[in-house]
């Protein structure tokens, strides 16, 4: 009898999301596309451990991140670092993602090129490669080799580069593959500076997000 197909790569998409906006949305769906991802996964961050904390509570980020998402089928939110109540580390969410996905399913970190370029300052961070591959964003035209990188970065970057999106199928981690980008000039800070004085964010953010903001008072 033969064996269903091994699901493709799921995409890994994390951040604070405060409040999630059209930015996030367009590079997770263009991540989804240009790295042939079956579906990609939200993961707001419960307490993130390397900035201040968020202005709105972990609960309300996820909300944000649910009521974006929404009718789109190949997204998905996951609370499981809201719920733990503590630092998140993205490496130990990787690796419960790994434990229930199980050892073949190739996993995608999604990282935009600033991000990246802090890699190595991130909590055990050489282990990420043993268990996801990395999508990075880049604006179109934009050599990753123009980074400022720290040198074990450059490193590893020079013996995991690939532009082949297929070695995100032949293995379950380990390659970097690069791909475009829209660049799109939208920061929650921003927007969260506009809520703050009563500027219009309408087209900054889903009509059903600035719903949830206006329901539920925030910023």
């Amino acid at each position: 009898m033969a064996h269903p197909p091994e699901p493709g790569p799921l995409g890994v998409f994390g951040g604070t999301f405060d409040p999630v906006h059209i930015g996030h949305l367009r590079l997770a769906e263009e991540a989804r596309e240009a790295l042939g991802l079956a579906r990609v996964r939200w993961i707001p961050a419960g307490q993130p451990w390397h900035r201040a904390p968020p202005r709105t509570s972990p609960q309300h980020r996820l909300g944000m991140v649910r009521a974006a998402i929404a009718g789109n089928d190949a997204f998905e939110a996951d609370g499981s670092e809201v719920a733990a109540g503590r630092p998140s580390y993205t490496v130990d969410t990787l690796a419960a993602l790994r434990t229930a996905e199980g050892d073949l399913r190739p996993l995608v970190l999604i990282l935009g090129t600033d991000a990246f370029s802090a890699l190595h300052t991130w909590h055990r961070w050489r282990e990420l490669f043993g268990l996801a591959h990395i999508g990075l964003a880049s604006r179109a035209g934009q050599s990753v080799d123009a980074l400022t990188l720290d040198p074990a970065l450059t490193a590893e970057l020079a013996a995991r580069a690939s532009d082949n999106k297929q070695d995100l199928r032949d293995a379950p981690a380990g390659r970097i593959v690069r791909f475009d980008m829209t660049p799109l000039a939208v920061s929650a800070t921003d927007i969260r500076a506009r809520l703050a004085h009563g500027a219009s964010v309408r087209y900054l953010l889903p009509d059903a997000v600035l719903e949830y903001i206006r329901q539920q008072r925030l910023y």
